[in-house]
């Protein structure tokens, strides 16, 4: 299978950079979007689970433009959609996946704070080098386990303490009840993330930019369907208006809020899978786990939520882990662009 960015590296670090930026988005800004929406009253998990994927629709653009760019050099036979039958089921079902994951998500930050919330998130790292070893055959090295054990014992440090932040007027069992959700929520994406490198690699078409984005916006549609039926059992339509009504930030915010974090989420999908694209699963995980930290301080100077000891050592784990990935990664770069001159380096030449 041969990728349209492999061929071109200029053009591959383009998207890989777009992707990160989207990603970087997505991963700050939409715990905390989220999280606005409960804190001043907003109570609808199912209907937040719904805003993760309900702004599929902006996948639209891109397509059209692309498709008309392809038509002006093409003609009129251009195909419309790239995406075969296998591969549409491939990404419908693990939009089903997807939407559970959000509802769990969704959950967890209902009732933990986004701090505490973001440092379960990245025991994510650790499920997704799991499945990246099982499904894709994700090489390791000393470096990537290294990171990955650090990471998950920052999050195991954070179940030891974990009701020290538990918020006001909320019972213990609701806050467990959030953290493991959030746990889930960690280990479905984890698996996710793997899954979706797999089926660009079982695809039986060349994998471009223009069908990932097909392929997410197929994916966001079924979790979306997912979760509308979610909604219509808890008759969350019904309630939206009068939610909208009693919202602390008035009517008009309330759907400022929505559609905001509609808009945010789906920049966080979609860097995800460019992410994918570009490099690998595991590289996504890594730069969520990445960006952690920065949704962690943020949440503590908007919200401004506690950050207790232990929050502190699984923040400073977490960078440890994150730093140790990444050295490993310009040290085993360096040792490939060596090899690959001195096998490129002109040898024994006989003179004419």
């Amino acid at each position: 299978m041969e990728l349209e960015a492999q061929g071109n590296p200029a053009m591959n670090k383009v998207l890989l950079i777009l992707s990160c930026i989207l990603l970087s988005i997505g991963n700050c800004g939409g715990p905390l979007i989220m999280r606005l929406y409960f804190i001043h009253g907003g109570k609808r998990v199912w209907f937040s689970s719904w805003l993760e994927t309900g702004g599929w629709p902006i996948m639209l653009f891109p397509l059209i433009i692309t498709y008309l760019n392809r038509r002006a050099k093409q003609g009129t036979t251009t195909k419309l959609f790239f995406m075969k039958p296998p591969l549409l089921i491939a990404s419908a079902v693990i939009g089903i996946i997807t939407g559970l994951d959000d509802y769990l998500y969704a959950y967890g930050v209902a009732r933990l704070p986004v701090s505490t919330s973001s440092l379960i998130i990245a025991s994510q790292l650790a499920f997704t080098a799991v499945f990246a070893f099982l499904l894709v055959k994700q090489k390791f090295t000393s470096y990537s386990i290294n990171a990955v054990f650090l990471l998950t014992i920052g999050a195991g440090v954070l179940a030891l303490h974990t009701s020290n932040d538990r918020p006001k007027g909320e019972s213990n069992k609701e806050y467990f009840a959030g953290f493991f959700m959030t746990l889930g929520a960690s280990a479905l994406y984890g698996f996710v993330l793997p899954l979706v490198e797999l089926t660009y690699k079982k695809a039986k078409q060349a994998i471009t930019y223009s069908l990932v984005m097909e392929i997410q916006m197929v994916m966001s549609l079924f979790a979306t369907l997912f979760c509308t039926i979610g909604m219509l059992i808890n008759k969350d339509f019904q309630a939206i208006p009068r939610e909208a009504r009693a919202f602390e930030l008035g009517e008009t915010k309330y759907y400022v809020v929505i559609v905001w974090s509609a808009i945010i989420w789906q920049c966080f999908f979609m860097g995800a899978v460019g992410i994918i694209f570009c490099a690998s699963s595991l590289v996504s995980g890594i730069v969520i786990a990445v960006l952690l930290p920065v949704t962690e301080i943020l949440a503590v100077i908007f919200y401004r939520e506690k950050f207790q000891a232990e929050k502190g050592v699984a923040l400073a784990l977490s960078l440890w882990g994150f730093v140790s990935y990444f050295y490993g990664e310009i040290k085993d770069n360096k040792k490939k662009n060596q090899t690959l001159a001195e096998t490129q380096t002109p040898q024994d030449i006989p003179n004419p």
